[in-house]
């Protein structure tokens, strides 16, 4: 089920800055409520949510120019989860900033 509401982590500039005051964004399914991406938050990482603040995130016109004609679309909207976790929680996506990387075993 939580695979179902989250779709994927949202990794921005934006994100990053608020990754320090313990809050992240996520992509997740438009017909999720906050309890439904709070149960699934805490399912698959294991921490204590305080939070969760959403937003839905309207589909932009886009435009393609062809030999022939100019085709319009539009992207799809979606829905995006702000996520507080608890004093001392933490999500890590790719691992800590903290560990060094050891160039002695790259050739």
């Amino acid at each position: 089920m939580a695979k179902n509401i989250l779709i994927k982590p949202l990794i921005t500039e934006k994100s990053e800055s608020l990754a320090k005051n313990r809050q992240y964004a996520f992509k997740v399914a438009k017909d999720a409520n906050k309890i439904q991406i709070q149960k699934a938050i805490e399912d698959m990482f294991n921490v204590a949510v305080q939070s969760v603040n959403t937003a839905v995130m309207p589909g932009k016109a886009k435009t393609r120019q062809s030999k022939r004609n100019v085709m319009r679309g539009q992207k799809p909207s979606f829905k995006k989860a702000y996520i507080t976790l608890r004093e001392g929680e933490k999500l890590e996506f790719f691992g800590s900033a903290d560990e060094e990387i050891n160039t002695d075993d790259v050739q």
